[in-house]
């Protein structure tokens, strides 16, 4: 059976083929703002590195943010597009999650959200130690002083524990992702509607 895991939400697009326990193939690839030019070419490159097709597939997992709003929703569309049209088994997992998942220790998975807040949480050993939620990056590490720092450009995923950890997602039309808080134009149309 194999599996892929794919997650866009942060500036290292993470894209991973999974044969039953075993990684076949897994790639970082570092952007700006343009994960949209290798996220399709890189998913081609490795299935047909494998010799494999779509249609081999038997479940997709998906990083479902938080991070980028662009990138968050361009790896939960083609989770959706995958999963809907060929019949597959849709995974969620949270970024955060996915990107502590190769952690041992204290950690603090940090997704920069501009203004010196980061979209955050606390790991020790992979485990979840609060909530998620967008933070002031300077205070967060005040409080855990002793802890690792994983930015959206420095993390080790886990895949097998990606996928150990993934939520299985029973419509893959209703996957959303998971912003954490609310885009700058929706935010100016809640001013203008006060």
């Amino acid at each position: 059976m194999y599996t892929l895991i794919i997650d866009s939400a942060t500036k290292v697009l993470y894209e991973a083929l999974v044969k039953d326990d075993v990684v076949i193939d897994e790639r970082y690839i570092s952007g700006q703002n343009d994960h949209a030019k290798n996220i399709l070419v890189a998913l081609d490159d490795i299935l047909k590195k494998e010799g494999i097709k779509v249609s081999d597939l038997s479940s997709v997992v998906c990083g479902i943010g938080p991070g980028s709003y662009t990138g968050v929703r361009m790896g939960v569309t083609i989770a959706k597009m995958l999963c809907a049209f060929m019949p597959k088994k849709l995974y969620k997992i949270s970024t955060l999650d996915l990107m502590a998942s190769g952690s041992s220790g204290e950690v603090l998975a940090m997704i920069d959200s501009r203004r010196g807040n980061a979209f955050s949480a606390c790991y020790f050993d992979g485990v979840k130690c609060d909530e998620e939620k967008n933070r002031s990056q300077i205070e967060y590490k005040s409080l855990h002083p002793n802890a690792t720092i994983l930015t959206e450009s420095s993390f080790k995923v886990d895949a097998l524990k990606v996928i150990k950890n993934a939520t299985l997602h029973e419509n893959p039309h209703s996957l959303e992702p998971n912003y954490l808080q609310e885009t700058e134009a929706e935010r100016n149309l809640h001013a203008k509607q006060d």
